[in-house]
């Protein structure tokens, strides 16, 4: 698996298990503190059963550890509601769907257990998830790799059967293809090929140029070795892929009022499994690895992984350290992946939970697909570097308002620029 130097926030739905300060930080003892600690679970469906289920077995076994659940608190999003907790010293024991971006903020911040402090943490980390120092940052652990949700195409097979494409075979591995494949949809009635949001919030770029960007390049993050690396002929390349989706109305650049598979005003969108259980009952969904300009074999995409993160506000660090074990075992990374469909960030996969993917067929091409990923770059200000990258993508590659050129080049110098901060 190409992995990750990681560092992501975006939606992150959270799993959290925390006894809280009112302060800053937990205090002295926290890390041996043991006792009652609260979680917070995301608001997926699946996730919440999943978790609720993981408390209720660990209580049974642990009455002077309790653990009790509850989602994470509305806002604006996931991110912003633990950063203000992580201000006012209320933050969680544990927070999983951690998007790797948002580590490197919260260890500037000082919110974040380094899990290496933990008894046997680096071991247990390692173990689990294989080859894992990408997720370090500075060498530390302050993140547990937790779960992926690899980016695919994934397309109504009605839609391509009706536009004349093999639904079963659809041969859309180059960009020329591809092209022609989304100009046939179209042409057939339907209001979009494909239709990536055209918002501008700095995570958008995970679900359109950044899959596209990892695999032409092989796994290239945005910024290696400090700086920018999008100002290349492989930038270059995939963003005029995009462009002339856009220009060629294959893809709208106003925003979808609903659930655009589902209402059949689009054939295709990339997204990871966890999409599959939302069309389980309304479209017929094939998968296939997101194009190339050469259509090469098996290519690497975006990872979209989620980690687990420990709040210096936990007073219980060592009630949450046990609870983070016990919800990331094999047993529990089994029952995720019956509730949820999302792949356990651990090796041997496909072996560990065989039985699965044989009565899973649907989700097979993603534990593939798990193999072979990469994620964003752990990076000083990876929130504003995104950021800076999409204002620049979105005026270039959606709205068309300054060149392909120029668009790279003030990124990269954006970027680099807040890199170095």
């Amino acid at each position: 698996m190409k992995k990750i130097r990681a560092a992501a926030l975006i939606g992150a739905v959270a799993l959290v298990a925390t006894g809280c300060s009112s302060g800053g930080g937990g205090g002295e003892g926290a890390a041996q503190g043991t006792g009652p600690i609260d979680v917070w679970l995301s608001n997926n469906e699946q996730e919440v059963a999943w978790g609720q289920a993981v408390v209720e077995a660990w209580n049974a076994d642990h009455p002077d550890e309790k653990v009790t659940a509850q989602e994470i608190p509305a806002g604006s999003s996931s991110e912003e509601a633990i950063t203000a907790a992580i201000t006012a010293g209320t933050a969680p024991c544990l927070v999983y769907n951690v998007a790797p971006a948002a580590v490197s903020g919260w260890v500037k911040q000082g919110g974040l257990v380094d899990l290496s402090t933990m008894e046997g943490g680096s071991d247990y980390i390692t173990e689990r998830g294989g080859e894992v120092d990408a997720y370090a940052t500075d060498g530390k652990f302050y993140q547990l790799p937790w779960k992926s949700n690899p980016v695919m195409v994934m397309y109504n097979k009605a839609l391509f059967e009706a536009a004349g494409i093999d639904p079963d075979d659809p041969q859309m591995n180059t960009y020329d293809a591809f092209l022609e494949g989304s100009r046939k949809i179209v042409e057939s009635g339907v209001q979009s090929a494909i239709w990536p949001a055209p918002t501008s919030e700095f995570y958008q770029p995970w679900f359109d140029f950044y899959p596209l960007y990892l695999a032409e390049t092989d796994g290239t993050m945005l910024v290696e070795d400090g700086k920018a690396t999008v100002d290349s002929d492989d930038g270059r390349t995939v963003s005029e892929f995009w462009r002339t989706f856009y220009e060629e109305k294959l893809a709208p650049n106003e925003a979808a009022t609903d659930d655009a598979m589902s209402a059949g005003t689009t054939a295709m969108q990339l997204a990871g499994p966890w999409a599959i259980p939302s069309y389980a009952e309304t479209v017929d969904v094939g998968f296939m690895p997101v194009p190339t300009s050469d259509g090469r074999e098996d290519p690497i995409t975006f990872a979209d992984s989620k980690s687990v993160s420990m709040f210096t506000a936990c007073e219980n660090q060592a009630t949450a350290w046990e609870f983070l074990k016990f919800s990331t075992s094999v047993d529990s990374d089994g029952q995720f992946l019956e509730a949820t469909g999302q792949m356990p960030m651990r090796t041997g996969l496909t072996d560990a939970y065989a039985d699965y993917f044989s009565a899973n067929p649907d989700y097979v091409a993603f534990a593939e697909q798990a193999e072979r990923t990469a994620d964003v770059p752990s990076i000083p200000n990876s929130v504003e570097a995104w950021q800076a990258f999409r204002d620049e993508y979105s005026s270039a590659v959606i709205f068309g308002k300054e060149s392909i050129d120029d668009y790279l080049k003030n990124a990269a110098s954006k970027i680099d620029d807040l890199v170095a901060e």
